[in-house]
């Protein structure tokens, strides 16, 4: 394969580690999300949350969430925290609330090129999708296998002049369905 110009980075996040947050582990992680929620209006009737795939980069674990108020409001957001060397040891924990994408940092290319790095979270709206993948341009840059219908992506985004794109595929690598991050397109 020939080299890439400009060069795009790929795969920078760990594919996801863990299965869905349960007992304790749950409750830590939904304190701290609401907590974040608290300044939302009707946050305190946050009810159930669903928990998306865990993805670690940089050093920092997110765990993106989501859960609905009984007006029926879908709050989003994540909590993000360090991973001790076994994976246990959790410290700094910090929470964010009413987002769906996120930028958590930037990747410098060539040429004073810089991609910015995205964390971005979702369920598929369409039956049978197995993997989303992030695109940004021609490049696959971050693929997640859909847990419960939930995926998290952390890919460059805004680089090179191509923007991030999210497809959703079937078992059988065909398309299903891909949606822009940005609205008017």
């Amino acid at each position: 394969m020939p080299p890439a110009h400009p060069p795009v980075p790929r795969n920078l996040a760990e594919p996801p580690q863990e299965g869905p947050p349960d007992g304790r582990w749950a409750d830590r992680l939904r304190a701290e999300f609401l907590a974040a929620a608290a300044d939302l209006e009707d946050a305190a009737t946050i009810g159930a949350l669903s928990f998306f795939p865990d993805r670690t980069w940089h050093g920092y674990t997110y765990v993106p969430l989501s859960g609905r108020t009984e007006s029926g409001n879908e709050v989003y957001g994540y909590v993000r925290f360090l991973a001790g060397t076994d994976g246990r040891d959790q410290s700094d924990f910090t929470a964010y609330a009413d987002l769906s994408d996120e930028v958590i940092g930037s990747w410098r290319g060539g040429e004073d090129q810089l991609a910015q790095v995205t964390l971005v979270w979702g369920t598929a709206l369409v039956e049978d999708g197995v993997v989303a993948t992030a695109e940004l341009g021609e490049h696959t840059v971050d693929q997640c296998a859909l847990v419960e219908r939930r995926f998290t992506l952390i890919a460059p985004d805004d680089f090179a002049g191509a923007l991030l794109e999210v497809r959703l595929y079937a078992a059988n690598d065909a398309e299903l369905a891909r949606e822009s991050l940005y609205a008017d397109e």
